[in-house]
């Protein structure tokens, strides 16, 4: 089974009480976060937060750090704190403002043996979306939807049409990698139509999950990206109507008057798996 992601919570480092609330949160994975949300003047208190914060039992949430840019005053020390957490503490380190392979070539040398995480949020990221994704240490990358606006000097609409052309980029890059890649934030986090839509937006898009940066947002967000129960029913009658149709010497089945071959079946086969992968993450 799959580790879910559908629903990835920014949680800032230096805040050690929301640290501590996030081990009961229902969020798939956490990204406890030593960038924006960390002032400078907090960097290394936040590293001192997280440390503590890091023996905590967090169940089956992924715990993803992030770091600063390795080009900033912080982002070397950031890294070597990464590395130098015992074992199992920390599932992937990500790398904001990946412009291309050679950035993660540079903290891959730094951090020996942790999966590699890049933000994709800047225009050079996203006309070398396909290369990050196929570097050998990563494992997921997170759409950095605020900065990437700013990059391109867009305006906001609902429809996120200005965003479309870096989505979908980065989108093909991972499915073409086999990477998780899971959609930018929705600041208006008091807004739940204005977040659903865009979730729902994401999920037809094929992201894997979303970025959130409020307790309050995780309800929705698990929802929109998790198998509805009509798709998992259809997934389960696919399946077998494809396996009787086999036994019976054909090659396609039916279902509700459509055909179902074989890549009809790969894809019910994996929204079971997800199914039964969030059913294990709720316990």
């Amino acid at each position: 089974m799959a580790r879910p992601y559908r629903s990835v919570l920014y949680i800032p480092a230096a805040n050690a009480r929301a640290m501590e609330k996030a081990q009961t949160l229902p969020a798939d994975a956490i990204i406890f976060d030593l960038e924006d949300a960390v002032s400078p003047t907090e960097k290394r208190a936040a590293r001192d937060h997280l440390a503590a914060a890091l023996q905590n039992d967090y169940g089956g949430r992924a715990r993803i750090v992030r770091i600063n840019a390795l080009a900033t005053e912080w982002g070397q020390d950031d890294a070597r704190f990464c590395a130098a957490l015992p074992a199992g503490q920390v599932d992937a380190v990500l790398l904001p403002k990946v412009d291309g392979p050679a950035d993660l070539d540079a903290l891959a040398d730094l951090l020996p043996g942790l999966p590699l995480w890049a933000m994709m949020e800047t225009p050079l990221g996203m006309l070398n979306a396909a290369q990050i994704a196929a570097h050998p240490r990563l494992q997921g990358m997170v759409m950095g939807t605020n900065d990437l606006a700013k990059e391109l000097n867009s305006r906001f609409r609902a429809d996120r049409l200005p965003m479309m052309a870096g989505l979908g980029l980065c989108l093909l890059a991972a499915k073409a990698h086999g990477t998780v890649i899971v959609d930018g934030v929705f600041n208006a986090f008091k807004d739940d139509e204005g977040l659903n839509a865009e979730c729902q937006q994401g999920r037809d898009m094929g992201f894997d999950g979303k970025t959130l940066i409020h307790p309050a947002q995780l309800a929705i967000a698990n929802q929109a990206f998790a198998p509805t129960e009509a798709e998992i029913d259809l997934a389960r009658r696919q399946i077998d109507a494809f396996d009787q149709a086999v036994a019976a010497g054909k090659g396609v089945a039916v279902v509700d008057g459509k055909i179902v071959e074989n890549l009809h079946v790969d894809t019910a086969r994996k929204t079971l798996d997800r199914a039964q992968a969030i059913a294990a993450m709720a316990g």
